[in-house]
Parts: structure tokens; sequence; C-alpha cells
């Protein structure tokens, strides 16, 4: 099965917002963010295969933001069974197996990692049921999407006619496999229903630059650019809460590139902030 590349902007400012203190970290806090992050920095700015290869973090970057959300109101026991499932998923793919006195798991082939990963969250899913369960249901999901595609699909969207974060996960997937299967007009409408949420855990933005990438496969220019437009503009004018530019970020560089080329005059009137000196005005 041929792989599809896709570009994500990480969510800076999710990632980087301060977490409630708490005194007790949580087996899964402790264990698995750190290494989602580590290997989403490892991916930054490169191409990402998320519906194929690496179908087990179709959003892998966000993953790091919502696991926060997942953890609230669940066992500890609970929290680092669906941990040891994500650990798992993104495995290293080695044919040679671990290095000499690694404990790390390794897999031969993608397909052997994502049976394993399916396997790991179905007994989560048995186990603990409940919000958990359809968090776990929802990665046997994203992993069957490299292994038995019909059937992925199908889960997507029975998981995606909730309203949890899980089922808005979902339908962003959803959306995906209908962009991939050149079924256009039905990924806008997921994607639209996504950024039409007040709470869609997916950046707007991100939503948006999907949204224009297939106007403009569709041969709709002009409702590409004014999203190109819109997305790189609003960068280049925020603020911190200081009143200090605010770097524009790769979602907002990649839709101001795309509209260069669509509408190079237009493109001039993005002005991207000039970066802070670290040693002030002085």
């Amino acid at each position: 099965m041929a792989r599809k590349k896709r570009r994500f902007e990480q969510l800076e400012a999710a990632a980087a917002a301060p977490a409630e203190k708490k005194t007790y970290v949580d087996p899964f806090q402790q264990q698995v963010i750190p290494k989602i992050e580590g290997f989403g920095k490892k991916l930054e700015g490169k191409g990402r295969t998320v519906l194929y290869g690496l179908a087990a973090l179709a959003v892998l970057l966000i993953v790091a933001f919502v696991v926060m959300r997942w953890s609230r109101g669940s066992s500890g026991a609970a929290q680092a069974a669906l941990g040891d499932a994500i650990e798992t998923s993104q495995a290293q793919i080695s044919a040679t197996g671990a290095p000499a006195g690694s404990t790390a798991k390794t897999f031969k082939s993608e397909q052997e990692r994502a049976n394993a990963a399916i396997a790991e969250f179905q007994a989560v899913a048995e186990k603990f049921g409940g919000s958990v369960g359809e968090k776990a249901k929802y990665f046997v999901a994203v992993n069957k999407l490299s292994v038995d595609r019909p059937m992925a699909i199908q889960e997507l969207e029975g998981l995606a006619a909730g309203s949890s974060d899980t089922a808005k996960l979902a339908k962003f997937a959803l959306a995906q496999t209908r962009a991939d299967d050149n079924r256009t007009d039905e990924a806008i409408t997921l994607y639209q229903e996504l950024a039409a949420m007040n709470d869609a855990i997916i950046a707007k933005d991100t939503l948006n630059l999907e949204i224009a990438k297939l106007y403009e496969k569709q041969g709709k220019k002009q409702e590409a650019a004014d999203l190109y437009f819109n997305i790189a503009k609003a960068a280049s004018e925020a603020k911190d809460m200081d009143g200090k530019a605010i770097p524009m970020g790769q979602t907002a560089t990649q839709a101001k590139d795309k509209l260069k080329q669509l509408d190079p005059e237009r493109a001039k009137q993005i002005v991207e902030p000039e970066p802070e000196s670290p040693f002030g005005n002085g």
C-alpha cells in the first residue's frame, strides 16, 4: 500500500501551556508524555506518514496534549495500560531487533507492530471499558488503517458519531481517509464540522489548512487563497500576553508559502514579525 504523507504543525501553544500543579504524577504522565513529545520533536519539519505505516498515531503531535484530558478521572492502572499500548504503537521498526542491553520494544515490520498494538489496545478496552475503553478503541481503529483499512474506517465512523475528545480525533482521522480516497467533499465537510466546534482539540488553523489544500485540489483557487491568507495574516499579527510578536508557526508558514504560489501579490501583505532580541532593546 502506497504511503501518503501529511504535514502537521506541532500544537505549540497547547504543549507549552503550564501544566496544572499536582503532587501526584501518574504513570501515564510520567512515562508516556515525554516519549511522545520527544518522538514528535524528531519528526518536526518532516513529512509524517499519518494513515499508512505510522497509523497508530494518526494525530501523533496531538496526543501529547489530549492525554492530560484523558488522564483525568481514570485510574492509574488504566492510564498505565493505555500508555504501555501507546508505547508499543510507536516502537522502533528494526530488522535486527533491539541493540544489546536495550529493553526497548522493536518490531520487524510496521504491520507486526500494528498487530501487536491492536492486541494491547483491545485488551485495555475489554478490561477497563468506559472512557478509557473508548480511547483504546480509537487507537485500535487507527492502527487497523494499515492492516484492515475498510474495517478501520467503519470503526472510526462509529467513534466519530459522539461528542467526546475521542470522537473528535476519530472524525479528524476519518476526514483524512476521505481525502485519501478522493472523497473530497466529504473530507471538507468533516474538517469544517471540527473547525466550527468551540473545542475541536485539533487547532483550527490546522483544520483550515487541510480544507484549503482540498479546495486547491478541486480547482477552487480563490477559496483556497482566502483560507491561506487568513491563516498566515492572523499568525503574522499575533501577540503574546506581553504584547510581543509571536513567530509564525509551521502551519502559518506553510499557508503563506501556498499563498505565494496562488496569489504572490496578496502574499506580500503578510509581513512576518521580526524575532525579538534575547538581550532586549537596550
